[in-house]
């Protein structure tokens, strides 16, 4: 799809193709709640999108959440039947609500162009991603409702309204209590989340919230590690009649009290987050992520509730999450690669029922890998400088995996090395020139994997992610136009 379709979308969604989704909606409107996966890209071995499609329907998959509106991976899902929550960016917030006319043209050409009897299921559209969390120190909070407002018109005027729900997910961190009963939203808060609930129950949408139990861990070393679990703990929290026997049940409710709070105690709730690391960091191993997600699963599918809502599970869940993601930012913490089910090339990292249908997870079918060789640490070398060697290969490709709590931490300082070597290597397509460090690295075809630390081989298709700032400059572009245009008027 060249850029000139790109910025000429179709304009509206027909009659003709809105009847033929009636059969959609009335299924829609007796679904009952499933597990659903967060897709992330931001990734140095991306799989093509047409092989992460297949590994979706491989495992019956049928609710996905995307972050961004990519042009590839929603043409490989076109077609699908998978139901999409599509994303705005945070960063875009600001264009979108200060004009109709960049959010008409985002509505076109990220929503309404791609639907129609062949084309994509979207049932969401995320509007920014945790735009009030507290580290942002309310840098988004202005653009959300203005946003949200000029969105909903822009689907109104393609007749999409009634059909493609507006969402704003939010970190578990917009409210707190020492108790789940006495749950209330931050102060600060108190004020923009009651316009916003009031919006999104006046169009029918749920209250989309991420939950991390794994943070609460990671975060502070009095938290106990079984109350993270579903498996039973020897710290349960009393809550006068009700008892907690798991975090995740405990933050759900303590939402549920807040919403009741402001008077929308039976709104519907989807998780649009919950996970478990596998890497990077203490506690974040393959066991945990096994254990936590199967529990969880479990859980919501056994239809038990909490104690403020018994019987009534959250809508859906979306696991974060399907592939691990090796260039995101670690500044949250090291174990942020390293959240999918399956690692980058679409392999299932452990044994995991999703109550799909499958017992156990199908891995990606034709995944297409560089060359069986790996970049190493030259055996027959003096070592000792090369410590700016690995500060470079490090700085670029992902190590995290060596770091305390990493699955390769234990593997040597000349495992160390070549594990850094490698890295870069791969990253670099296998270049005979990346693996040279001034002599240091040698190229090798024996595998140097060491129990469950893998030294990757990289994947033949990575595509650039260079069309992001194509479309995010294309909505800037025409606002500029439209200034420019209202100034000369």
């Amino acid at each position: 799809m060249n850029e000139t379709n790109m910025l000429e979308p179709r304009a509206r969604f027909t009659a003709a193709d809105l009847l033929s989704l009636i059969l959609i909606v009335s299924s829609y409107l007796k679904a009952e709640s499933a597990i659903g996966v967060n897709w992330g890209t931001i990734s140095f071995h991306r799989l093509k999108p047409s092989t992460v499609v297949d590994l979706l329907k491989d495992n019956k998959v049928q609710k996905v959440k995307l972050f961004e509106a990519e042009p590839d991976v929603m043409k490989a899902l076109m077609g699908s039947g998978i139901q999409v929550m599509v994303g705005v960016p945070n960063e875009m917030l600001a264009a979108l609500g200060s004009s109709t006319v960049a959010s008409d043209l985002w509505v076109r050409q990220n929503v309404s162009r791609y639907m129609g009897k062949v084309g994509i299921d979207i049932r969401y559209v995320a509007v920014g991603n945790e735009p009030f969390l507290s580290s942002y120190s309310g840098q988004y909070e202005p653009y959300v409702m203005p946003a949200l407002l000029n969105l909903q018109q822009s689907l109104a005027k393609a007749n999409l309204a009634g059909y493609v729900k507006l969402v704003v997910p939010c970190n578990a961190d917009a409210y707190e209590s020492d108790l789940p009963s006495q749950g209330a939203f931050r102060p600060e808060l108190a004020q923009i989340m009651t316009q916003l609930v009031s919006f999104l129950n006046s169009i029918g949408s749920p209250f989309v919230v991420n939950i991390y139990p794994f943070l609460s861990l990671y975060g502070n070393s009095d938290f106990p590690q079984d109350y993270a679990f579903f498996e039973g703990t020897t710290h349960a929290v009393t809550d006068g009649a009700n008892v907690y026997y798991n975090a995740f049940d405990g933050n759900f409710d303590t939402l549920v009290a807040a919403l009741s709070k402001i008077g929308y105690g039976q709104m519907p709730i989807v998780i649009g987050e919950v996970g478990w690391p596998t890497d990077g960091a203490i506690g974040a191993n393959l066991t945990a992520a096994r254990v936590f997600n199967q529990g969880l699963i479990n859980h919501v599918l056994s239809n038990q509730g909490t104690p403020l809502r018994p019987g009534v599970p959250p809508m859906d869940i979306y696991l974060f999450s399907l592939l691990d993601e090796g260039a995101k930012s670690i500044i949250p913490g090291t174990f942020e690669r390293h959240w999918g089910i399956f690692s980058f090339d679409g392999q299932a990292k452990y044994p995991l029922n999703l109550g799909l249908g499958s017992r156990l997870l199908k891995n990606a079918r034709n995944v297409q890998y560089l060359p069986s060789r790996w970049c190493v640490a030259n055996p027959s070398t003096d070592l000792s400088d090369v410590t700016n060697h690995m500060k470079i290969a490090c700085g670029v490709a992902d190590c995290t995996t060596l770091n305390y709590g990493g699955s390769c931490n234990g593997i040597g300082a000349k495992g160390n090395i070549s594990y850094a070597f490698n890295s870069y290597y791969q990253l670099q397509m296998q270049n005979s020139q990346s693996c040279d460090f001034d002599g240091l690295g040698m190229v090798t075809f024996l595998d140097p994997s060491v129990g469950d630390c893998r030294f990757l081989v990289g994947v033949t298709d990575v595509k650039s992610s260079s069309f992001r700032p194509v479309c995010r400059w294309a909505i800037l572009w025409v606002l500029f136009l439209w200034g420019l245009w209202v100034f000369v008027m």
